[in-house]
């Protein structure tokens, strides 16, 4: 699949990066990046007011299950996630201005946390909304979904203040924002996860944010994105336009990220976000970065094996 004009006019913009990303690791490493305490907001606190984008959102998280054995890091809110809604939710982010997202975009998230919190900032500009996590986010998602839908949807309330009215707190999720279990090691990648049979059977976009973080998980969230984006391909009621894929991280560990970015290059094309494309926050904060993907195809991905 082709790019289209718009997209080759906006990936000039980016900082090409070449499929050894040994350059682009030094390039990222060799700056000064402060200590950010992984990058959490508030890892002690079971609820976050945030605002984002001039609206004020209300986030439940779990200190407890972060705090448990195993891989919870989704548990409660990071710091580059906000930051990110906000710069997709502007209307002068060059991902718009280039028709990448539009208002009939159908967008897939891969390892959303508990929050939920990019879906929650964009579907209502959007035409659909995926997020996706293992199941053990599912319970806060919904509930984050439920207290911020007054939000997405002026005309209903949110489930607290139904619950302060007396009234039912049960509400319908909206169907262009909902969540889908989906383990990057374990389920399979198929079209039924645009939850649309008559139309779309792909995504325009996949976002990843801050999700590398464990060198075993890099290549299956790099199967996963290629996998996702592959739909494309066998969907004929998609447009010429390729899918893209968003990664922003927080720069922590040279290796893990070179592990990703050698990775990720053998199945994608990769561009840098440029500062002068991203908004005052993430430029102000060193050791943030995107960068966005479009996949090669199978002689180009054989040929980096």
């Amino acid at each position: 699949m082709q790019m289209s004009g718009d997209a080759k006019l906006w990936l000039s913009l980016g900082v090409y990066v070449t499929r050894s990303g040994g350059t682009e690791t030094f390039l990222l490493f060799s700056q000064d990046i402060p200590s950010q305490n992984l990058g959490f907001v508030d890892p002690k606190s079971t609820t976050l007011d945030l605002s984002i984008a001039g609206k004020d959102y209300v986030i439940h998280q779990s200190p407890t299950i972060l705090n448990r054995p195993g891989s919870t890091t989704g548990a409660v809110v990071w710091k580059i996630t906000p930051l990110v809604a906000d710069w997709l939710a502007r209307p002068d982010n060059i991902l718009w201005a280039s028709g990448i997202l539009s208002s009939n975009s159908n967008v897939l998230e891969l390892g959303c946390g508990i929050s939920g919190l990019v879906g929650l900032v964009l579907s209502p500009l959007l035409s659909r909304y995926t997020l996706t996590d293992q199941s053990y986010v599912a319970r806060l998602v919904e509930k984050n979904i439920d207290e911020n839908r007054h939000l997405q949807n002026p005309s209903k309330p949110s489930t607290s203040s139904q619950k302060r009215k007396g009234k039912s707190s049960v509400i319908q999720s909206k169907a262009d924002l909902r969540f889908l279990p989906l383990d990057w090691e374990l389920d399979e990648v198929a079209s039924s996860l645009t939850g649309d049979d008559n139309k779309a059977q792909s995504f325009d976009v996949v976002i990843a944010c801050d999700c590398i973080y464990n060198d075993t998980l890099i290549q299956p969230l790099v199967q996963t994105c290629a996998d996702v984006c592959e739909l494309r391909s066998a969907d004929k009621n998609a447009t010429d336009k390729p899918a893209v894929c968003l990664v922003a991280q927080q720069l922590r560990d040279p290796e893990i990220f070179e592990g990703w970015i050698k990775e990720f290059s053998r199945y994608f094309r990769v561009w840098r976000v440029p500062d002068i494309a991203l908004s005052e926050e993430l430029r102000s904060n060193p050791g943030l970065v995107v960068h966005l993907g479009i996949l090669r195809d199978a002689a180009e991905t054989r040929n980096q094996s």
